[in-house]
């Protein structure tokens, strides 16, 4: 296995509509599966789409570490979702910080639903189905948005809620709010 390249904000594959997976039976597929996890912790991250390593094909690699599931989540070990489609389970949409390994050094508060369905293949050609909540649903769009050529900041509706990581903890997000001062 290797540690792969990790493409940035600019390079064309991030603009790109991934390719669906139509033969699971290739040993670059499982070699490009097993690449990909190595990428994604040794960036490190929770997760990583394959046009993130210059693969324009339509699989994501995910996890989310019990550091990071929060109160209402649980950890979700090292997951392969190939062909992966989701569905918004109810119309609940919430900001919440992302940062992606190719747009470094930045943090943005996006919108997200909080309660999706997905659906996709495993590397042995099962289904896969869940149901996903919390900062595991912010993971899985996030990454599927890569296999549409969409990064976070085209989810953000006030670019002024983009920051540098350094200053994520000093944020003050009221500062942004415009109230109603004739309320």
């Amino acid at each position: 296995m290797a540690i792969l390249k990790i493409a940035r904000i600019g390079h064309p594959v991030l603009r790109q509509d991934a390719q669906p997976v139509s033969d699971l039976a290739l040993s670059e597929l499982d070699r490009l599966i097993g690449d990909m996890s190595e990428t994604m912790h040794a960036a490190p991250g929770v997760g990583l789409a394959a046009p993130q390593v210059l693969a324009g094909v339509r699989v994501v690699v995910f996890r989310v570490p019990a550091d990071r599931a929060g109160s209402d989540g649980e950890a979700v070990p090292d997951t392969v979702l190939i062909n992966p489609e989701l569905t918004a389970l109810d119309d609940r949409v919430v900001l919440g910080w992302e940062g992606c390994l190719s747009v470094p050094g930045l943090r943005g508060l996006v919108p997200r639903h909080t309660r999706i369905g997905y659906r996709g293949l495993a590397p042995d050609g099962s289904r896969v189905e869940g149901e996903a909540t919390g900062f595991l649903a912010r993971v899985l769009q996030h990454e599927v948005d890569h296999l549409d050529g969409i990064l976070y900041i085209d989810r953000m509706h006030d670019l002024r809620l983009l920051v540098h990581e350094d200053e994520v903890d000093s944020f003050r997000f009221e500062d942004y709010i415009e109230s109603d001062k004739n309320a």
